[in-house]
């Protein structure tokens, strides 16, 4: 029996969103790429903090496992290492498939897009050396191949995930030479930047890569300060020992499959860049297509599980297997937690980024957001 909602990517947006619509009876198949459901997940070794709710006190991949387990006992039909090729508005969003064996299309009544993001990338003399890498590479290797990229390592980005790969790198036997931030301050929770100064790890604000130096691979990194305009201060260059550069400069939202579709974009910096715009309940300027996640504008795990459950509702109530009224009940009490996430110095500025976009999504239904498209 053909699916009346394809969850595309199976990170966490994607297994909630598939859970909360099969909780109700849709019909659900979650499609993903890889040879692992979880996405990102798998990868988090750290334990989570927050509330209950959002697993505080559990580690990633333990997560990923309880979703997994979840979408199964929700009958989800999980389509794993299976790509989406192809995807269709002019033929009522259908998708094009290849499961490794064949090239198949599925008809969805809905969509959920929920494909994460990737990384940004960094320029600089020597960048193509093998030994520079993606912060999620490096985590790839080590965490799910147990493979150490590297013995020796800079890390350029003082984010959240720059300070949290730099303690795994740790965990693992690497040792960490330092980590630069091009800006003034941290850019991560203070509580990730404590653990790693803790042990010694020099954390570099105001400091950028300019070089890896090596012959065949990385043998040396060329660091040096910047000053407040972000030029480099002349003298303050240094060279580092090291055969692991580790890029965490950034992410943008992984939206090809909405730019396939033709859904509205519009740019918000704070939240990784253009994001595909969308109404309250996550739906695009496209109907009967939602996104949630990090495709959605770049925020956290916990966030994206949020996102993926007010999406599985808004599909099961639009489908017709929950009244309007139990729905508006359970959305708002997700909106309630995801109002709660984006408060303070780090989320603030994603809640207003939020307001931007729904403010589109309603222009966007307006003459005037038509010819602005």
């Amino acid at each position: 029996m053909d699916a009346e909602l394809s969850v595309i990517g199976s990170g966490p947006a994607g297994l909630s969103a598939a859970i909360e619509s099969a909780k109700y009876g849709v019909r659900v198949e979650l499609i993903d790429e890889n040879i692992l459901p979880g996405g990102q997940l798998f990868k988090q070794i750290h334990k989570f903090f927050g509330s209950k709710k959002h697993y505080a006190g559990v580690r990633g991949y333990d997560i990923g496992w309880r979703l997994l387990r979840e979408a199964e006992d929700a009958k989800v039909n999980i389509r794993l290492n299976t790509t989406v090729w192809g995807i269709f508005q002019s033929s009522n969003n259908r998708i094009g498939l290849f499961d490794q064996q064949r090239v198949f299309f599925s008809k969805p009544k809905r969509l959920v897009i929920a494909t994460g993001a990737t990384e940004n990338p960094l320029s600089f003399p020597g960048s193509t050396l093998p030994g520079v890498m993606g912060a999620g590479a490096v985590q790839t290797m080590m965490n799910i191949h147990r493979v150490l990229p590297g013995r020796r390592v800079l890390m350029v980005g003082a984010g959240n995930v720059g300070l949290i790969v730099s303690y795994q790198l740790l965990q693992a036997g690497a040792e960490v030479a330092a980590v630069v931030e091009a800006m003034p301050k941290i850019g991560g929770y203070l509580v990730h930047a404590l653990k790693l100064m803790r042990t010694g790890v020099p954390i570099l604000t105001s400091h950028t890569v300019l070089e890896a130096r090596g012959d065949k691979e990385v043998e040396s990194a060329v660091i040096a300060s910047l000053d407040k305009d972000c030029r480099i201060v002349k003298g303050s260059e240094k060279e580092l020992d090291v055969d692991l550069v580790c890029l965490a400069v950034g992410l943008k939202p992984d939206a090809e499959l909405c730019r396939m579709l033709g859904c509205g974009f519009t740019y918000v910096p704070f939240l990784g860049g253009r994001v595909p715009i969308h109404n309250e309940d996550m739906e695009t300027t496209i109907p009967g297509v939602y996104v949630a996640g990090d495709v959605s504008g770049v925020e956290e795990a916990s966030v994206a599980m949020e996102e993926g459950r007010l999406a599985g509702i808004s599909v099961a109530e639009s489908l017709g297997y929950i009244s309007e009224g139990e729905a508006e009940k359970e959305k708002d009490e997700i909106k309630e937690r995801l109002r709660d996430f984006r408060i303070g110095p780090f989320g603030s500025p994603r809640q207003e980024g939020k307001d931007k976009i729904l403010t589109e999504y309603k222009r966007w239904f307006s003459n005037e957001g038509k010819r602005d498209s």
